[in-house]
């Protein structure tokens, strides 16, 4: 018998197995397709949700309603001012509210001050709502009286949320004001403004710069210190500060409709040392002025408080005023009465008693 040698075929177990393979390659493709349309799928809903919240955000869709105070202390300090945003939900995403303002160019568009804001605010109308003209920015009406120093005025005015003492004093003491009346009153010391700061109703806005509020009061004394009474002062001989601390001594002596008379025992101690006052004006205020807030003038005082402002122990006029005067002590000031008057004394009816001489004076103390 003869053996067959044919060699057997493997092609078509071997056309089994590619299949196989090409099926299961076919199966590992399309679940590696599903993957991937489903990751980025998914990572397209994840971008749309943070995009749909994003631009909610800036444009002040579907927020839950609020509304704060912002205060802006320093105008270029905006990364409070975005913190204070965030914190009071007024926006949601410091980044992007910075990125905004960054692109927009709106960084430099804060102004100081007090504003309300709400949450129903896109981002454009934030940043126009903290600027200096925004209708969102808190304002306070405020009277000030005659006869507060610069550092009572100072105090009502922190009070206030106008701004702060020590702001206040800081630039008082140190920015020159470009009026003639302040020209020759060296920089340093906030008391510098004292006798200028006009005694008026103002409105102010909350958390206003300094300068600006010690500006308005400044311009309105040069409004009310006209040209006509500036010559009126001119004519006495005295300066305008004379006339001031003169002026200011009758507003803290009297708030009765007797300025005139004690103006004039001021002059006539001032321009004829007689009736035993020898030139010293002996002013209970002007010592009342360097004392402690609080502490009262005693008869121990005359003699022991060493200050340029205890006019019982120095001759003549303080170094300057010793509060701010309003217009009626002014123009006491610039139009005494004629009198011989040297003492006046306030009697238990609330007014002021006047005398030629001490002897009178004392009789009228001791009654």
């Amino acid at each position: 018998m003869q053996r067959d040698t044919r060699k057997r075929r493997p092609e078509e177990p071997e056309r089994r197995g590619t299949t196989q393979s090409r099926k299961k390659k076919k199966r590992s493709s399309m679940s590696s397709s599903m993957v991937y349309i489903v990751t980025v799928c998914a990572i397209s809903m994840v971008l749309a949700a943070v995009g749909w919240s994003l631009a909610n955000d800036m444009l002040a869709l579907n927020k839950e309603n609020t509304t704060a105070t912002i205060v802006v202390e320093d105008e270029n300090d905006f990364g409070s001012v975005v913190d204070q945003l965030k914190d009071n939900d007024i926006i949601n995403y410091k980044g992007l509210f910075t990125l905004f303002c960054v692109f927009s160019g709106s960084t430099d568009k804060i102004a100081q001050g007090t504003y309300v804001l709400d949450s129903d605010m896109d981002y454009r109308a934030i940043i126009n709502s903290l600027g200096a003209s925004s209708a969102n920015r808190k304002a306070v009406t405020v009277t000030i009286p005659e006869g507060l120093t610069v550092k009572q005025t100072f105090q009502m005015l922190e009070e206030q949320g106008v701004s702060t003492v020590e702001k206040l004093n800081d630039m008082a003491a140190n920015h020159d004001y470009a009026f003639s009346f302040l020209q020759d009153i060296p920089l340093g010391d906030p008391n510098r403004l004292e006798g200028y700061l006009f005694p008026d109703t103002y409105e102010f806005y909350m958390g206003e710069d300094p300068k600006y509020v010690i500006n308005k009061m400044l311009v309105n004394f040069d409004a009310k210190v006209t040209d006509s009474i500036r010559q009126q002062i001119l004519d006495t001989g005295y300066s305008i500060n004379e006339i001031l601390t003169i002026a200011s001594m009758i507003e803290k002596e009297t708030d009765g409709t007797d300025r005139a008379k004690i103006a004039s025992v001021i002059y006539n101690r001032l321009n004829n040392p007689g009736g035993g006052t020898n030139g010293y004006l002996q002013i209970d205020a002007t010592i009342q002025y360097v004392l402690p807030e609080g502490e009262i003038v005693s008869e121990e005082d005359y003699q022991t408080v060493d200050s340029p402002y205890n006019t019982y122990l120095n001759k003549g006029l303080p170094p300057g005023p010793i509060a701010n005067p309003g217009m009626e002590s002014i123009m006491a000031a610039l139009n005494p009465e004629s009198t011989n008057y040297y003492y006046y004394a306030l009697g238990d009816d609330d007014l002021h008693h006047f005398f030629s001489t001490y002897s009178e004076h004392q009789a009228f103390l001791n009654s």
